[in-house]
């Protein structure tokens, strides 16, 4: 959709990527290829960057499990969930060219044996390339429990002494601050910080890398950015379904491990974190975690969170569906919450006082991710009972934003009712194709671009947040979570809770435009 002539878009100065991008000679390995994550994820992003021709000239990807498998049955894996839109015969051909730049190598993930024959396989598919230099991106599509012994054993076994290394992990990154630490240690002893890329999607979605341009590209904006202004910030994630027969995985981390503590945490620091000096990958990332003199940022400043802030749930059985006890991969009487709502606080001069209540949970109501800023109440006098402002960032789905104003009824009387400015992406950028977030942070990868990846040190200050909690969940005193029907909003106890950190649902009868996400 071409924008009015009158519109001017601006320009954000070219970042300092900090490294080198790939452009060639490139051979990315996917560790775990056979894994849902792999073939969900993974080869999807691949794909769909190798179809726009952003991955490097002559590259080859090579998938590695332990899982036995022949060739076709490997294209097969990593295809079933590429979307071929309207069986496009350009779309199926790319894919087919895809499958002939891929190969698949069986091994083990402890033993030096397995990685020497996968050199080995990497040694044959660089025989092609004219020059000498060669790079090499390891992705880690596995479970920590195997990520030492993998990032060992390819640095010992299968890095290139002649081009660019780097490795891609994802989370979970350990389990508390203790098991965190650990596992960055080891990971240091084989890989230097600036080749490691610790992926957390939800920092490649187009509305979080767009909250940057919104707080700091609108003067209006962040005029009102402060404890002033903003009276309290509700952070939400839900899911209208439960663990699906992996509870088992699930009941070892937890919804605050798994959402939380990761996904909204990095979302919070956005929010809040000062304007920083220039969009590179350092500057960015220094503004969320780091000291600096006479500024305290912005994950530094959060203390533990309380025990009486929390509020804790697990689904039980309703509307047709098994509660998340009824599944035989779950522990009997396990109080793994499924839900959790729970407020931040930051102590420093801009946001002192106002309470940030991340809240997420599986079986719920709807699909939805979303950043809802409430302002404070008008001045009392002419006004009585008005609606609050809001700001509304909709991640997911159907990427929105929107403003809630109060505006006068039209015709003869004088009353006040909320409406909404809505810019809501699929209606204002008809003609654009928002890309997945594995394949923004895929490529910011082979660009050498951090910014949009987890530094070590912005890990442990946010497992000191939440480690406490954390050790009371699991501890043998652990509070036993307020069950909450499957396909409800959450626990019962949900509104009187968020209504003790201030915020205040509108009253009025003004019934809000609904969103059918059905053909996005």
């Amino acid at each position: 959709m071409s924008l009015p002539q009158r519109a001017r878009s601006g320009t954000i100065p070219s970042m300092e990527i900090g490294g080198d991008a790939l452009k060639d000679n490139t051979v990315i390995v996917v560790f775990g290829a056979s894994g849902d994550l792999a073939k969900k994820k993974t080869y999807p992003a691949l794909f769909g960057l190798y179809r726009n021709g952003y991955l490097p000239k002559d590259v080859h990807i090579v998938g590695y499990a332990r899982t036995k498998m022949d060739t076709e049955e490997y294209y097969k894996r990593i295809t079933s969930y590429i979307k071929i839109p309207d069986n496009d015969p350009a779309v199926a051909a790319k894919l087919d060219e895809f499958k002939k730049l891929s190969s698949y190598v069986s091994g083990g993930y402890e033993d030096a044996e397995s990685f020497i024959n996968l050199r080995k396989h990497f040694e044959d598919i660089e025989k092609k390339y004219v020059t000498r230099d060669v790079n090499r991106i390891f992705y880690l599509a596995l479970p920590p429990s195997v990520f030492i012994p993998v990032a060992k054993n390819i640095k010992e076994n299968c890095y290139s002494t002649r081009g660019i290394n780097r490795i891609i992990v994802e989370k979970p990154f350990g389990k508390d601050l203790e098991s965190c630490r650990s596992l960055l240690g080891a990971l240091k002893q084989s890989w230097k910080e600036d080749e490691t890329y610790r992926i957390d999607h939800y920092l490649g979605k187009e509305m979080v890398k767009n909250l940057l341009v919104l707080r700091f590209g609108n003067v209006a904006m962040n005029a009102a950015w402060d404890r002033n202004s903003i009276d309290n910030v509700q952070i939400t994630f839900k899911e209208p379904f439960g663990t699906e027969g992996r509870g088992g995985y699930f009941d070892e981390f937890g919804i605050i491990r798994d959402i939380l503590q990761n996904h909204l945490l990095q979302v919070l620091s956005i929010l809040t974190m000062e304007r920083p000096v220039s969009f590179s990958a350092e500057d960015i990332r220094d503004e969320k975690v780091c000291s600096a003199v006479n500024v305290v940022k912005v994950l530094r400043a959060i203390p533990p969170i309380k025990f009486e802030d929390t509020l804790l749930g697990q689904y039980v059985a309703a509307n047709g569906k098994p509660g998340y006890l009824d599944d035989d991969s779950v522990p009997k009487n396990s109080v793994c919450p499924t839900f959790a709502a729970t407020v931040l606080w930051i102590k420093n001069p801009r946001w002192d006082g106002v309470p940030f209540i991340l809240k997420a949970g599986k079986a719920l109501n709807e699909a939805k991710v979303e950043i809802r800023v409430q302002f404070k109440d008008v001045t009392d006098g002419i006004f009585a009972d008005i609606s609050r402002n809001e700001l509304v960032v909709r991640i997911q789905p159907s990427e929105a934003v929107y403003l809630k104003l109060n505006t006068k009824t039209p015709g003869y009387s004088f009353r006040a009712i909320p409406t909404e400015m809505d810019l809501t992406y699929h209606r204002r950028f008809t003609d654009s194709t928002i890309p997945e977030a594995y394949e923004v942070l895929i490529l910011d990868a082979l660009k050498g671009d951090h910014s949009n990846f987890v530094r070590d040190d912005e890990l442990d200050v946010a497992w000191k947040i939440f480690t406490p909690i954390l050790h009371w969940i699991d501890g043998e005193t652990a509070p036993r979570p307020m069950p909450y029907p499957y396909g409800s909003r959450g626990p019962f106890e949900l509104d009187a809770f968020i209504r003790r950190y201030g915020y205040k649902r509108s009253t009025s009868e003004y019934n809000w435009p609904v969103m059918n996400v059905s053909n996005l």
